[in-house]
């Protein structure tokens, strides 16, 4: 068993790393709001013991709260 959930957190930090680098050309909003969303969906998934719900409602949670955090200058 923890050889299938260390398999699976490599695969989503690589998966994170790849979709970060896709951001290049947002502005600093953008990647707040894609960061915040995405930690929101993890913390959501975590909270809720994986459920659909939780994990898209914390994904928005955490994108809205990303969108409206000021990026660095």
């Amino acid at each position: 068993m923890k050889t299938i959930r260390q398999v699976v957190m490599s695969a989503t930090l690589v998966t994170l790393a790849l979709g970060l680098s896709g951001c290049a050309g947002m502005s600093g909003q953008d990647k707040n709001t894609a960061i915040g969303a995405g930690a929101g969906a993890v913390v959501g998934g975590v909270l809720t013991g994986g459920s659909a719900g939780g994990t898209v409602g914390g994904a928005v949670v955490g994108g809205v709260i990303g969108n409206q955090v000021k990026p660095p200058k």
